[in-house]
């Protein structure tokens, strides 16, 4: 299900870190699935031993997504001794440097994504990146997800992408789980703002105007464009 090999990023601009690994090949199986999603016990041995593959190792495995208009979005494993934990970024040619969109770790960061924008993502089939498989980058991505207006579809979509991903019991129930916690930040409100941006009330996201740490308007607007055309 994963694409051509793809060379990975020598730097993502404005991110410390690396050097960067490219492991499309890790998409195909059950386990990392079970670690990237948090549903796995990592006392399990082979759990743990891929944790620490993926978290301590001296490269820093990454995930590219492409999105419209030359925009990027990566999923970096930040392998860094005492601060590992996952970066959702987005970055644009033009750009000085990438944006955070979300941070999977202790000091969770997020949600950097709505519904419509995740599966527009997960949907748009360009290549250049780790897969164009839509399972494969809807899961990617659902750990930056949070929206607390769902389709009727929703858990249909994610129990499909279980069970062509993994290997888990109940994919159904599993999904109905994964959509109703919704990860670190929980479902969070989104609305439209009257320039167009597409903007949440989440306590700890970098889309939230309200937060002093937020992108700056035009920056927001930007991202909007890159994640719902």
């Amino acid at each position: 299900m994963t694409s051509s090999p793809q060379t990975p990023p020598a730097r993502i601009p404005g991110y410390d870190g690396g050097p960067f690994r490219h492991q499309p090949e890790l998409l195909d199986e059950h386990l990392f699935w079970l670690v990237h999603l948090h549903l796995a016990d990592t006392q399990d041995q082979g759990a743990g031993a891929l944790l620490s593959h993926l978290l301590k190792g001296d490269t820093w495995p990454v995930f590219t997504v492409p999105l419209t208009g030359d925009h990027h979005l990566y999923v970096v494993y930040r392998a860094l001794e005492g601060e590992a934990g996952i970066d959702y970024l987005v970055h644009h040619p033009d750009w000085d440097a990438a944006e955070t969109l979300a941070q999977d770790d202790g000091h969770f960061m997020g949600p950097g994504l709505s519904w419509a924008e995740l599966t527009a993502a997960a949907d748009n089939g360009l290549h250049g990146g780790s897969t164009t498989d839509p399972h494969s980058r809807l899961l990617l991505l659902l750990p930056a997800f949070g929206d607390d207006a769902l389709p009727d579809d929703a858990v249909e979509r994610v129990s499909a992408a279980l069970r062509a991903r993994t290997c888990v019991e109940a994919p159904e129930r599993l999904a109905a789980t994964l959509l109703d916690h919704q990860g670190q930040c929980g479902p969070t409100h989104w609305s439209t703002a009257e320039d167009g941006r597409l903007i949440n009330d989440g306590r700890y996201s970098l889309r939230n105007p309200a937060n002093h740490f937020a992108w700056p308007a035009t920056r927001l607007a930007q991202i909007t464009t890159a994640l719902t055309r």
